[in-house]
């Protein structure tokens, strides 16, 4: 199951400034997150899918990139999003 139109309007309206501010560095991250936790349960049922396991080392990368960005940019909101999103570093 794809990240529905719903689930996206709502990570928009938490972590944009408002609701058509979609392309906010938080925002992106905010929404390959929840790409990225689909696609941890899709592979955890279907362990050989490669294809699949390929993109969501894609979408890692990705994000890894954005934080990086925003770390650079504002380390507060840096912070304020992993906490959120309850990530690593």
């Amino acid at each position: 199951m794809a990240v529905t139109k719903d689930s996206k309007k709502k990570l928009i309206k938490d972590f944009g400034w408002s609701e058509k501010n979609s392309g906010s560095a938080e925002v992106q991250v905010a929404i390959l997150t929840a790409r990225i936790e689909e696609l941890k349960n899709h592979l955890q049922e279907h362990k050989k899918d490669n294809h699949s396991r390929r993109g969501i080392m894609l979408m890692v990368a990705k994000r890894r990139k954005m934080l990086n960005y925003l770390k650079k940019k504002d380390p507060k909101k840096y912070e304020e999003v992993l906490e959120k999103l309850n990530i690593r570093k």
